[in-house]
């Protein structure tokens, strides 16, 4: 019987994190990677909130800042799925944080 090379935990912890949001429909367990994708101004502004199916729901403070992750929602659907599998998430939504 072969065996497969070793995966590394950083390998294995994004779609592990997946699971997780995807199972809970939360997507808090994403902020890390959402952190990764976006940069740590972006993160500051917005984070992850809900998975739906393979729908991003993400939370930002101003219509603004949807408007701009808006333009960028494929580019950052490519740089998510690098890191969680293709196809994890086809889609972006954007909904104003309550304060």
């Amino acid at each position: 019987m072969a065996r497969s090379e070793p995966k590394t935990l950083e390998s294995l912890l994004p779609r592990v994190l997946a699971r997780l949001a995807g199972e809970s429909g939360r997507a808090s367990s994403l902020t890390p990677l959402w952190v990764a994708a976006v940069g740590e101004n972006i993160a500051r502004h917005s984070r992850p909130h809900l998975l739906d199916g393979t729908t991003l729901v993400i939370s930002v403070e101003s219509a603004e800042w949807a408007q701009v992750l808006t333009r960028q929602a494929d580019a950052l659907c490519e740089r998510l799925n690098e890191k969680l599998g293709p196809g994890r998430v086809k889609a972006l939504t954007f909904q104003l944080v309550s304060r």
